[in-house]
């Protein structure tokens, strides 16, 4: 928590702070998530800037109690701008030994610890493997501390409701949830209002639930009543008026893709293969069918990413999504789309790897795979967002390039940014500028490989038109007619063609700008997708004190923009921060001779905003 003064609110005396970083966790069926989830809600409406970072335990059902099912989420708001989920807890709500164990290490010195006694049994010690407990060991010394037996509260709580005993101490997340409400001030009605939502045909357990919540908070007032605690009031956020929602990557890059096919005035065809992280797209898009989009669920990922090129083929938007293992088994279909030259957006959700890996964790280690992964000379277009709104913005791009140029483009997010959220402006989608797709029409002197002379993009017939019968596949075929051909100058020909396509690419972009700071001077800092909010926030922190430090963030990875080796070249320094040992500093070496510097993390973590910290005062120092 940073700056603090006492204010008093409805009569109680609350400590305002400018931010504050709260992680709830639990055993994953202890509704940690949903917990966030609420927390987050009451937190947007409240006007506080935030960013959240839900972790999931990387196994479909670890076995309750362990420390392998551990579910845990970070929410970090604040009175001044976030942008990410921030470095360590100031408070931590662990509702099982497990929890505890797995997250105090993070917690900052003089934090707060909310446990459930009630759950610190000798069983569950045993399984979280403590030898003994740690709430009487002096485990917690150095932190401030709320013991209650949540478990037992909960249960005299919702006594009355009429639930099972198993059903009732599943409540005890919705305690915990109102004694976090107390602590920070936040309105219980839009929690209440969900319940009575959700469990509208269930009412005993909409009932228990909020009866929960209600003596979570009533707790919470007397513990300050008997100054065991204190609590905080952090101010609304001065951001730009508007009309707000919070919004997943997933929900971004979904709504995206509607708005880009909407854009290119084309229906859409969804196929994917369920996996994590990347599954979300195809329930997204599943519920948005009223936008002429036809959603597909294959029987494995070489039939999702074919099943989407054959929905451009018949002229819609093909559109595919996965993860890094998914992606591998797609190449040779996305490799057909190179050949073919058709449009096909490719969603590239990434996660710890290789093989199987840790699927739920965050990485950003697909960028070789993007960029080169294919077999021989196969060039496509790969872009990347850089927060969970910024999906939205991606897609349209991805979308716009894609029809514009004929081409397979794969769109870069990650775990984290898929299933983190923060608010989102609502946009003027009229001001988005259309790019009307022209299906060929003219018959004359008809040839598939026709192209346009500026973009080099083939035309797009759309098969069963008549006069404009054609037929294509992955053996190449000749420049001139489009039927197959094994001439060795056509092949080079081919080859040529299909690499400038995508190099001309670069006029159409934006050239690249400095995110923060000046054009030139002693350090550059470099990231791309994800690491965004940590090396803003940490150039932010080191240009306070009077260092000439930039942070560039690259959106469009291939092509790079026109003037990046340029602008790579003002600085002394560069610093290529990303979540893999170094595959976008090898791609800028490669392009630019640059002499960069990496900084790499394979944790399954988000960068820290000290880690990018330290490296670049390091640099400084030397």
């Amino acid at each position: 928590m940073e700056g603090s003064t006492a204010v008093a609110v409805d009569g109680t005396i609350r400590e305002e702070v400018e931010d504050v970083v709260v992680r709830f966790a639990g055993d994953s069926g202890d509704g940690i998530q949903i917990t966030g989830g609420q927390f987050t809600l009451t937190t947007a409406l409240a006007g506080n800037d935030l960013s959240t970072f839900p972790d999931f335990p990387a196994e479909i059902r670890a076995p309750q109690g362990t420390t392998f099912g551990v579910s845990a989420f970070q929410i970090h708001f604040g009175s001044r701008e976030i942008r990410t989920a921030g470095d360590a807890p100031d408070v931590l709500v662990a509702l099982n030994p497990a929890a505890l164990k797995v997250n105090l290490a993070d917690l900052n010195k003089g934090g707060l610890v909310v446990v459930d006694t009630g759950a610190f049994t000798d069983r569950n010690l045993k399984k979280a493997g403590y030898e003994d407990n740690p709430l009487e060991n002096g485990s917690l010394e150095g932190f401030r501390t709320i013991a209650v037996d949540i478990t037992k509260n909960t249960l005299e709580a919702v006594k009355d409701h009429g639930l099972t005993q198993k059903e009732a101490v599943r409540c005890k997340n919705m305690y915990a949830l109102g004694l976090v409400y107390w602590l920070y001030g936040r309105e219980r009605e839009p929690t209440v209002n969900w319940l009575n939502e959700k469990f509208g045909k269930r009412p005993e357990i909409a009932n228990s639930n909020i009866a929960a919540v209600n003596a979570g908070h009533a707790f919470g007032e007397t513990t300050e009543a008997s100054g065991e605690t204190s609590a905080y009031k952090v101010a609304p956020a001065k951001i730009e008026p508007g009309l707000y929602r919070t919004i997943t990557g997933i929900e971004a890059v979904s709504y995206g893709l509607v708005a880009g096919a909407q854009k290119a005035n084309l229906k859409m065809t969804f196929a994917g293969y369920p996996i994590t992280p990347a599954s979300g797209v195809l329930h997204s898009l599943s519920k948005l069918k009223q936008f002429d989009i036809v959603t597909f669920q294959a029987e494995d990922e070489i039939a999702a990413v074919c099943a989407a090129l054959g929905g451009s083929y018949a002229g819609t938007l093909g559109v595919t999504a996965s993860s890094g293992p998914g992606i591998a088994l797609k190449t040779e279909a996305i490799g057909l789309a190179i050949s073919v030259e058709l449009p096909l957006v490719i969603v590239n959700v990434q996660r710890a790897g290789p093989s199987t890996g840790l699927p739920t964790k965050t990485e950003q280690s697909d960028l070789y795979q993007a960029v080169y992964g294919r077999n021989a000379d196969a060039p496509l277009v790969v872009v990347a967002a850089r927060s969970p709104a910024d999906n939205f913005d991606v897609a349209i791009e991805a979308t716009r390039l894609a029809t514009k140029y004929m081409t397979p483009v794969m769109l870069l997010t990650d775990g984290y940014l898929a299933n983190a959220s923060e608010p989102w402006k609502l946009p003027d989608v009229d001001a988005i500028p259309d790019f009307p797709v022209e299906f060929l029409s003219d018959t004359e002197d008809f040839s598939p490989s026709h192209r346009d002379p500026k973009t080099l993009a083939r035309n797009w017939p759309v098969p069963g038109t008549p006069g404009l019968e054609h037929r294509i596949g992955g053996i190449e075929k000749s420049y001139e007619t489009g039927n197959l051909s094994y001439e060795a100058a056509n092949h080079q020909k081919m080859t040529d063609v299909r690499k400038d396509k995508i190099d001309r690419i670069a006029g159409d972009i934006p050239n690249q700008e400095v995110t923060r700071g000046d054009a030139k001077g002693d350090v550059a800092v470099v990231g791309w997708g994800s690491t965004f909010g940590p090396i803003t926030r940490a150039v932010q922190k080191v240009q306070a004190d009077g260092h000439k430090v930039s942070h560039i963030h690259i959106r469009h990875i291939w092509p790079l923009p026109k003037n990046l080796g340029s602008l790579l070249k003002k600085f002394k320094k560069v610093i290529v921060a990303e979540m893999n040992t170094g595959q976008l500093i090898t791609v800028l070496r490669s392009e630019y001779l640059v002499d960069a510097q990496g900084l790499s993390k394979t944790s399954g973590q988000p960068f820290k905003v000290s880690e990018v910290e330290e490296a670049i005062r390091e640099i400084l120092g030397k």
